[in-house]
């Protein structure tokens, strides 16, 4: 092989390199790209803040809102959860165990139709 074309291949490899090192990082800062865990993350989170919804949806729409409101008012912030779980409203429809951090959401979500 001649000095010029090993010279070339060098080069190109290194071209090669930086172009796909270049395109990773326009990829994943700008181009949308993720990780799987990422990705995986962001799932679990909208699953939650949907289960969130449904259980503040079911304790709406369950006899006496009104007067649950106010009790659930009452309550310590860090025991809502546990009201709203021994009650059973963060119980999915169609299962049997809710979702680990689906009452503490729920609660949350109520804090927002406790202060109107």
């Amino acid at each position: 092989m001649k000095p010029e074309m090993g010279n070339k291949l060098t080069w190109g490899g290194w071209g090669a390199v930086a172009g796909a090192a270049a395109a990773m990082i326009i990829g994943f800062n700008w181009g949308g790209w993720t990780t799987g865990g990422t990705s995986l993350a962001a799932s679990e989170a909208a699953v939650l803040k949907t289960q969130a919804a449904i259980c503040v949806a079911q304790f709406s729409k369950a006899p006496k809102y009104q007067e649950r409101l106010k009790e659930l008012k009452a309550t310590n912030t860090w025991e809502r959860a546990g009201v709203i779980e021994k009650a059973g409203w963060d119980r999915m429809p169609g299962e049997e165990k809710a979702g680990s951090y689906v009452g503490r959401a729920c609660a949350e979500g109520l804090e927002g139709l406790m202060e109107k």
